[in-house]
């Protein structure tokens, strides 16, 4: 097994994200926690909360075999995602891709899925902050539901975008 610079992905214990991504900034190491917008509902009430966009993984970019370690010795951490022997590296531009999501207001109901859809047609983007990305459709309404692939993660992203806003791929 052979270490890479990059982005790599960290699995963290349930629910420990925020503190392990705070602890990662205080030792001065790079970190990535991507959340989204969540309602929640209660018996007496309903809040909007952050949530980890992939529950129990926190993105650390890493330069050198100390900081590998580093990384590791975070309470809350249990180990670096892998696939067989290689380690899971997220590029910048997926990083990029993840970051832009996110942070655009149109874009909404964020969600991460594993498993590719059976059914839909790709389609381009064509107007607003994604344009020019090639995506899937899963549901088509007035708004539709699309999955940006990170094969990296081996993950997709799904969110809803206007209708108008697509063209045949």
């Amino acid at each position: 097994m052979s270490f890479t610079y990059g982005w790599h992905v960290l699995y963290v214990k349930p629910r420990w994200e925020q503190k392990v991504f705070d602890s990662l900034n205080e030792i001065s190491l790079e970190a990535f926690l991507p959340r989204v917008k969540t309602i929640r509902q209660w018996s007496d009430r309903k809040k909007t909360i952050l949530k980890p966009l992939f529950p129990s993984y926190v993105f650390v970019n890493i330069h050198s075999s100390l900081e590998l370690h580093k990384a590791l010795s975070v309470k809350g951490v249990c180990a670096y995602i892998r696939f067989g022997r290689e380690y899971a590296i997220v590029g910048d531009k997926e990083i990029a891709q993840i970051r832009f999501i996110i942070g655009e207001k149109d874009i909404t109901n964020i969600e991460t899925v594993t498993e590719l859809p059976k059914i839909g047609e790709s389609k381009k983007i064509l107007y607003g902050a994604l344009a020019g990305l090639e995506c899937e459709i899963i549901q088509a309404d007035n708004h539709s539901k699309i999955i940006v692939r990170i094969d990296s993660l081996r993950q997709n992203i799904m969110a809803t975008i206007p209708l108008h806003n697509l063209e045949r791929a």
